[in-house]
């Protein structure tokens, strides 16, 4: 079951001051209910900017526009009645689109109760977002909460006094006040800060975002001109830097991941306010909705003047309650019903591209996990064989998803948008329409050059292989105490490591922990040049704790031909490991059927862990696994695959069958904390 009720209602120009009005409402049985209206309301706009001055008269005439349509009124009110049964709120979801955008400017959060003529969006139990679509195919995240960053920039120039947009002069922002309600707010995720002083510049935002940021909370003044959003931030020596919005969205566009969530607590950064509703070229400039376009998965924005003493009540009851379980727009239900007795409380505007309504999660099982002294006693008997994905070296590398993202826009990849953060079809595509050796090849020089970037390698390790390079950066992370799986893993007893990386990490940190790790490659294609077996030239090697084996299952990046990574390359990995037994060790096919496997760094509904998976069913011993409890980390969910945790649980338990795997979900990082310390207390 989900936590809640979902509708859906997008709104279409048809001509005049109609529109067509699509209904989806997705109900606790999962049925979706789709109605397409073809007749759908009726807004009057410029009634609406008449009774601009009173947002109770507003409302009402907004309210009676929209439930005019039977449609519209009845499936809201079996929505309402369907998540009241079950004691969940309604998720209320308002599309607009790209030929109504006239819609922006329109206060929907004033709308009434069509029954009551109560206000609607103060309550808790109505969950309501602009849902906004955007050409931004790069995945959205979902991060666990306790490794949020927070970037805050607030600006108050020296020489604010001498704007006056619209003759109105802008009072100062008490920037120690805002300061400390945003800390009080977020705590315990302590942020950084650039608050004012000639710190609260572009330049400086933009680096603060650049290393990587989950939420960003600009406070500062902001106006409209001509229909352009303008920032008033700072220079270096702290008096005004006018920043057009566009400037602001386009250098969010370039980064490498944008914020999950950005608040601009600005002065109509949400649309002109007081100016006329159906103003398209206010609407379509207005910063909220151009940032949700771009790519920002959540906006927060304002609709018009919000007043400091309304910012300061709503500021921190929004993060209070975003702190609690990451549902941006429950914490703005909430936060709006804090400042409901204000004149200016309907200006708060969440424009939002996240279906789940979610920034982060708590990371953990599924269920309360009893296993652990079963599954730590069999690490200590050398019964447990650690099986690793490729997403162990995100933290290092970079995602395979935005190495698919930069490939599918450079060489102009063809096929669906949604397959372009998909590395196996880019990488396929490639592999056709290039060569077979293009994409290993150039997997090897986009690594070289990431690492470089991102770490600031000295000159003196151009020459260096991909291997040395790799260690270089990760003894940096090692040296700062950093939780890393690798390393982790390397200081346990385990005999046998099988890794579905291509990047050869882990032979380094068990060599740092004093071991003699030998490496071996699955044979999966009668294609390519292997090169000899460690069987070969060492025939009684037999793997133990202190010369433990690495079986890499889909290749090494030391021998580029032999790294499984088009679709192709899948399908004949599991052919021929299905088809052939012995091309797998015995001593791997035993570890693979009696003992219990710890599954790390794989997003559990991608295609390399399901032929992993697969492979693995296949082998004989399918009986003796079920002696042992498994584990399954699903590294950070992603808001396009796995909107709903617990149904994406379900479903994963229900594909393991009747192996007992236990999924813990969340980042590899988190559960080998969690795996750490209850190592480390068994040991006492």
């Amino acid at each position: 079951m989900s936590g809640y009720v979902d509708l859906e209602i997008a709104l279409q120009h048809r001509g005049d001051e109609t529109w067509t009005v699509e209904l989806q409402c997705t109900r606790l049985d999962e049925d979706v209910d789709v109605r397409l209206v073809r007749d759908g309301p009726r807004f009057d706009l410029d009634e609406l900017r008449r009774s601009a001055s009173d947002d109770v008269a507003y409302g009402h005439l907004l309210t009676d526009s929209l439930f005019a349509v039977p449609e519209v009124k009845q499936l809201f009110a079996m929505a309402r009645v369907a998540a009241a049964s079950e004691g969940l709120p309604l998720r209320l979801r308002l599309f607009i689109g790209p030929n109504a955008s006239e819609l922006h400017d329109v206060r929907w959060e004033t709308l009434r109760d069509p029954d009551t003529g109560a206000s609607l969006l103060t309550d808790e139990k109505i969950l309501f977002s602009r849902y906004l679509s955007s050409l931004d195919w790069r995945p959205v995240g979902v991060r666990p909460k306790a490794d949020l960053r927070v970037l805050v920039v607030i600006a108050n120039p020296s020489d604010l006094a001498s704007y006056r947009p619209g003759g109105q002069e802008l009072a100062p922002i008490p920037v120690d006040d805002e300061l400390a309600l945003v800390r009080t707010a977020l705590d315990p995720v302590q942020p950084t800060v650039l608050a004012s002083g000639g710190t609260a510049t572009l330049d400086g935002l933009v680096a603060g975002l650049h290393d990587g940021c989950d939420i960003l909370i600009l406070v500062c003044h902001g106006y409209l001109a001509h229909g352009e959003p303008q920032l008033l931030l700072e220079t270096a020596t702290g008096v005004t830097a006018r920043v057009p919005g566009g400037a602001l969205v386009e250098r969010l566009r370039d980064l490498r991941e944008t914020p999950r969530l950005v608040m601009l607590a600005s002065c109509e950064s949400a649309g002109s306010g007081d100016g006329l509703p159906g103003d398209v070229q206010g609407a379509l400039a207005a910063l909220g909705p151009r940032l949700a376009e771009a790519g920002v998965p959540a906006v927060v924005a304002m609709h018009g003047r919000l007043s400091m003493p309304t910012l300061e009540l709503f500021l921190p009851s929004f993060f209070r309650e975003l702190r609690r379980d990451g549902q941006i727009d429950r914490a703005m239900a909430v936060a709006r019903g804090t400042v409901r007795q204000r004149p200016d409380w309907w200006m708060p505007v969440l424009f939002m591209r996240l279906k789940s309504g979610r920034v982060w999660y708590t990371p953990g099982f599924a269920d309360a996990f009893e296993q652990w002294p079963a599954l730590l006693a069999d690490i200590r008997q050398g019964r447990c064989t650690p099986i690793l994905g490729p997403g162990l070296t995100d933290f290092l590398l970079g995602t395979r998803e935005e190495i698919a993202s930069r490939w599918a826009s450079q060489y102009h990849f063809p096929l669906a948008p949604h397959e372009r953060h998909d590395l196996a079809h880019v990488a396929q595509y490639l592999a056709i329409s290039l060569n077979y050796r293009f994409p290993r090849e150039s997997l090897r020089e986009h690594l070289r050059a990431e690492l470089f970037d991102r770490y600031h390698l000295p000159e003196e390790l151009k020459d260096a292989s991909l291997d040395e390079l790799v260690k270089a950066a990760a003894e940096r992370r090692w040296a700062g105490g950093f939780a890393e799986p690798h390393a982790a893993l390397a200081a346990m007893p385990f005999p046998l490591y099988v890794t579905a990386d291509p990047v050869d990490l882990l032979p380094s940190a068990l060599v740092l922990q004093g071991k003699q790790p030998q490496v071996e490659l699955c044979r999966w294609s009668d294609d390519v040049e292997w090169p000899r077996s460690v069987y070969e030239l060492m025939p009684d090697y037999r793997p133990d704790v202190r010369h433990p084996l690495v079986y890499h299952l889909f290749g090494n990046l030391r021998y580029s031909d032999t790294v499984a990574l088009t679709l192709d390359d899948y399908d004949d990995f599991l052919i021929g490991v299905t088809s052939n037994r012995d091309l797998i060790p015995g001593v791997v096919r035993r570890a693979l059927s009696d003992t219990a496997l710890l599954f790390l760094g794989f997003r559990l509904d991608q295609g390399d862990f399901r032929v992993l998976f697969r492979s693995i069913m296949r082998q004989e011993g399918r009986s003796r696994r079920r002696r042992y409890s498994h584990v399954a980390v699903q590294i950070d969910p992603e808001e396009s695959t796995t909107l709903v945790p617990e149904r994406a649980r379900r479903y994963m338990q229900q594909y393991f069958g009747d192996a007992d795997i236990s999924i813990y979900w969340g980042s590899a990082e988190s559960f080998v904390r969690e795996l750490l310390r209850a190592w480390e207390q068994q040991l006492r």
